[in-house]
């Protein structure tokens, strides 16, 4: 890139709700989200004209400000309204994993959501989706 020449936003790093593609591919980033004891979205999307080969992450909940804290976390993964997957993480007894990740194919033209219930729903612990992948058209 020329020296002084932007090629658009310089943070191009994006969280929320939605996918997003650079090239052949994708990443989805919930970033932190409230955790609650009801299910609470991490990631709503519709994929595109490609498919999806790539790896599903869930976090469980942590707070930053009191790190011994933890709960179980349950991640419920749909594909069209339809529940295909269930994960699930715990951080309190450190018993079983904290974090999760699964290979996952996303088909074409897919909705995809993803919602998470934990345990507790202590003010500060979050908790975190995160979809890595490429993609085929």
């Amino acid at each position: 890139m020329p020296e002084g020449v932007g090629y658009g936003p310089q943070n191009t790093v994006s969280s929320g709700k939605d996918i997003h593609v650079i090239g052949n591919h994708a990443y989805a980033y919930s970033g932190a989200v409230q955790a609650a004891t009801s299910d609470v979205t991490q990631l709503d999307f519709m994929s595109g004209n490609y498919y999806l080969v790539g790896t599903i992450s869930v976090m469980g909940m942590m707070k930053i400000d009191a790190v011994s804290g933890g709960g179980v976390g349950v991640a419920e993964i749909q594909f069209n309204g339809q529940e295909y997957f269930n994960l699930k993480v715990e951080t309190g007894q450190e018993d079983m994993p904290a974090e999760i990740a699964m290979p996952i194919i996303i088909p074409p033209y897919t909705q995809v959501t993803v919602l998470l219930r934990s345990e507790y729903d202590t003010a500060g612990s979050t908790t975190s989706v995160n979809i890595l992948g490429r993609i085929y058209k």
